[in-house]
């Protein structure tokens, strides 16, 4: 494969997004640490401001944690339903810029401007500062941009700059970039393969570009040729959601399988609602259980995953419900829960196959259509704890379900 050197391809990062969000709203957070997440013991930080990271509050760390490190850190609720309407503001923004925009979650995305240079007139940084220009104009907020010719350099650009940044990375620095950097950051070096290098004397990008006699086709080869800061992969301004789910993470561990059934009936009504709006069908159901077996890890716990492929294809709350509760009923799951997710996959659109062959049927109303049109309606106009079909009891949270959720 031929590297192309001649792309220029933007990574656009919200700077601390949900925690800015909440501090431009609420003018007596601004200047302070904040942390979006839930309250201890099982809650756990989503987004933390500049402020409170100074004092080593990440996020994915649980809330009693970052308290300790922080004692007057203000840990305040999540509000996805804002944080997406923001996120829809940059993304028109983006749209402007180009139209091959590649969104990786609420708050980042891939621009690729090559096509583009011409038609926005100016040099790369004069357009990445336009771009920073005009989502704080219609937002409040900063972006961080990083600038090169492969999608991982301008990733790693971005992340270098922040907050509030703009570096530019020509094609002919990104070794030269990339050298100096420890191998986590390259893309695809994750814990474990992080210590295997380690223990092969690899600490450096630079010291896995520098790799002589890499068998050809292997993974060490593909991660060579990265460190090298070549990478064809192209920005793709369709990416389609492979699943859809909702996850809880319970407060105190959580025996009581009625109440485990109630969650995934709260569950399952939340996806079904988010296929509808996306006009998707799941063939398929997924049960997620966080169990409270510790592993070697430290704050790491035991997953159990199940799965069912159903008779047809449905965007229905009561079938993924039925679905959820069959494999729950699973022997070998463990008895104490501290997590439990369901999701839907096997999607497609409705009136399709997966084949992607048009259903001569689709036109046929559904039995389950006319409930799902009426509760839908009636919860856009007065909110989702309104109306609920019976099996999907509201069940609060110890953290916010906060990320990118197709249709809402």
């Amino acid at each position: 494969m031929e590297f192309r050197r001649d792309r220029i391809i933007f990574h656009a990062d919200m700077d601390a997004f949900y925690a800015s969000v909440e501090q431009r709203d609420r003018p007596s957070l601004r200047g302070r640490p904040v942390a979006v997440g839930g309250p201890p013991p099982r809650g756990v930080v989503t987004a933390a401001s500049y402020e409170a990271r100074a004092f080593g509050v990440r996020s994915a760390m649980p809330t009693s944690e970052a308290l300790q490190r922080c004692p007057h850190l203000e840990v305040v609720p999540g509000n996805m339903k804002l944080y997406a309407s923001e996120s829809r503001k940059i993304r028109k923004v983006f749209d402007e810029f180009s139209p091959e925009v590649e969104p990786i979650s609420l708050d980042e995305a891939f621009l690729d401007l090559t096509a583009s240079m011409r038609v926005l007139g100016g040099h790369k940084e004069e357009i990445a500062q336009r771009l920073k220009d005009r989502v704080r104009a219609e937002t409040g907020l900063c972006i961080s941009v990083g600038i090169g010719p492969v999608k991982m350099v301008a990733k790693i650009a971005s992340d270098l700059s922040k907050p509030d940044g703009l570096l530019v990375v020509e094609p002919s620095d990104c070794r030269d970039f990339l050298a100096p950097l420890p191998i986590r950051r390259l893309w695809g070096v994750g814990p474990v393969q992080e210590e295997k290098l380690l223990r092969k004397g690899i600490r450096t990008i630079g010291d896995l570009a520098g790799l002589v006699d890499v068998a050809p086709g292997s993974e060490l080869a593909r991660l060579c040729t990265l460190a090298r800061g070549e990478d064809d992969r192209p920005v793709e301004n369709t990416r389609e959601a492979r699943s859809i789910g909702e996850e809880q993470t319970f407060a105190t561990d959580v025996r009581d399988r009625v109440r485990l059934r109630e969650m995934i009936g709260q569950h399952a009504e939340a996806v079904a609602r988010r296929l509808r709006r996306e006009n998707l069908e799941a063939r398929v159901v997924r049960l997620k259980i966080k169990s409270n077996e510790k592993l070697d890890r430290p704050g790491k716990y035991r997953i159990y995953t199940r799965q069912l492929t159903l008779p047809e294809p449905t965007q229905d709350g009561r079938r993924l419900r039925i679905a959820g509760h069959e494999l729950l009923s699973d022997d070998s799951l463990p008895p104490q829960v501290r997590l439990l997710g369901l999701t839907a996959a096997g999607l497609q659109e409705v009136g399709v196959s997966a084949t992607g062959q048009i259903d001569m049927f689709a036109g046929a109303p559904r039995e389950d259509q006319s409930l799902n049109e009426a509760l839908d309606k009636i919860q856009d106009r007065f909110g989702l704890a309104v109306i609920q079909r019976g099996g999907g009891a509201r069940v609060s949270k110890a953290s916010p379900s906060l990320g990118i959720k197709k249709g809402e």
